[in-house]
């Protein structure tokens, strides 16, 4: 065994068992993604359709490269770097470009976790306001300091600290969200919220701008391409049926996604508001759902406050992926890395932070978050996850990744390779075919 090697594997730790992974990794694909990130997305793409196009996303593609990006993990047992290492040279400086990305969606990430926080402490003090009125400040900016700091003082213990927090964080947080479905079931926007769903624009599913943000969505979500399930995928227990814990991560975080949906459009409907006012969509409606609602300043509590522990839940996973990086790459204790990660992030952070405060940073008219979120959390993230799909299915043999899958069933090992090994050339002829068709419309 190398003295590299041998390093990391005296630095790992592993979960305690199956189901603790699934609730770690399920808190880690929920967060911010499906409550924050999937009502407004759809809010912004015409409800059904968006639906429509990111489900069959999710089947189709994302669920066998998720499936592969953790038995990858677990194969390695290394950090993301050390993974796309295995496949060559090239292999090792894509496994820096997804730290890199996940630096980027990080660093806004805890931003918005500052958000929740911020709303949590509000509605512990009784006074909970839309988010304009909460920004009107500097709020933004000190909430994302104050959650950094303590991210890197979870991170400076070990990975037994999530664990403890996801098994506690899923089970109240789905009864709070389920208990405000129910509640806007009974407003007067319910039926219209009904029609956002479920009438579907078939015509929508020819845009290919649509599917562009249902992959990413699917992608973001499930945290494909940004070197979480990698990461988490090395810590996995060795009797793990790696199958069958990814897709339940997926069935709940698809679910979690809906009824987030189902939570605030009714709500956005009954107030008068714009379903595609984008970013703060959730931070604009629940302060009202909340201040009309008997027994609403206790619901408030509840609810911001587990709102803010599946964000932060999902930051630590991201700091993770860096950290581990960084600490096995450059041979750093834990404490070194977690500290020179957290600076990174505070100086990275604090432009999306800034674009919403009274200094309004933009970029060509635009908050800094709303342009770094769409950007990185859109095309890139798609491209990562396309590339290091190929990378491992033409570089790494099927029967390798097979010994790690916890299954006997060849069918999940076809799909993966399947996906992984033709995605590619099909996004390549899609992206020729398009533009093609839009220079003769053109002409």
């Amino acid at each position: 065994m190398s003295r590299k090697h041998q390093f990391i594997e005296e630095s790992r730790k592993q979960w305690s068992s199956e189901p603790a992974f699934v609730a770690s990794m399920t808190a880690a694909a929920v967060g911010l993604g499906n409550l924050w990130r999937f009502p407004y997305i759809m809010g912004e793409n015409g409800g059904g359709a968006f639906v429509v196009a990111y489900l069959i996303a999710l089947v189709v593609v994302v669920m066998p490269i998720m499936i592969l990006e953790v038995a990858a993990g677990r194969l390695s047992k290394g950090s993301t770097v050390g993974t796309y290492r295995q496949v060559g040279r090239f292999g090792a400086a894509y496994g820096w470009f997804v730290v890199l990305v996940t630096v980027a969606i990080t660093s806004y990430y805890l931003v918005i976790t500052g958000w929740t926080l911020g709303y949590a402490v509000d509605s512990v003090r009784g006074n909970v306001r839309v988010f304009q009125e909460f920004s009107a400040g500097f709020n933004s900016l000190w909430y994302f300091a104050v959650v950094t700091v303590l991210g890197a003082l979870v991170l400076a213990r070990d990975v037994q600290a999530i664990e403890k927090l996801s098994k506690l964080l899923m089970p109240a947080l789905l009864a709070i969200v389920l208990f405000l479905v129910y509640r806007a079931s009974q407003t007067e926007g319910w039926g219209e919220a009904k029609d956002f769903f479920f009438r579907v624009d078939w015509s929508r599913l020819l845009d290919g701008s649509l599917w562009g943000f249902a992959f990413g969505q699917a992608f973001y979500t499930l945290a494909i391409g940004q070197g979480y399930l990698v990461t988490y995928g090395s810590f996995i227990p060795r009797k793990t049926h790696v199958p069958r814990a990814c897709i339940t991560v997926a069935v709940v975080e698809t679910s979690v996604a809906l009824l987030a949906g189902w939570m605030i459009f009714p709500f956005v409907f009954s107030y008068g508001l714009e379903p595609g006012q984008g970013s703060a969509l959730a931070f604009e409606t629940l302060p009202r759902v909340f201040a009309d609602m008997p027994g609403g300043g206790l619901l408030a509590i509840l609810f911001f406050g587990l709102f803010f522990a599946a964000a932060f839940s999902s930051s630590l996973a991201g700091l993770k992926v860096v950290v581990a990086a960084v600490a096995e790459e450059f041979r750093l204790r834990n404490t070194t890395a977690v500290i020179l990660v957290s600076v990174v992030m505070l100086v990275l952070g604090t432009a999306s932070a800034l674009s919403f405060t009274p200094l309004e940073w933009r970029i060509a008219g635009e908050p800094v978050l709303d342009v770094v979120d769409r950007v990185a959390g859109g095309d890139v993230i798609i491209f990562s996850g396309i590339t290091g799909a190929a990378l491992l299915c033409w570089f790494i043999p099927p029967h390798r990744i097979r010994t790690v899958l916890g299954t006997a069933s060849r069918w999940w090992e076809w799909r993966m390779y399947l996906v992984g090994r033709y995605l590619p050339v099909l996004v390549l002829a899609w992206i020729v075919v398009t533009y093609g068709v839009s220079q003769v419309r053109g002409g």
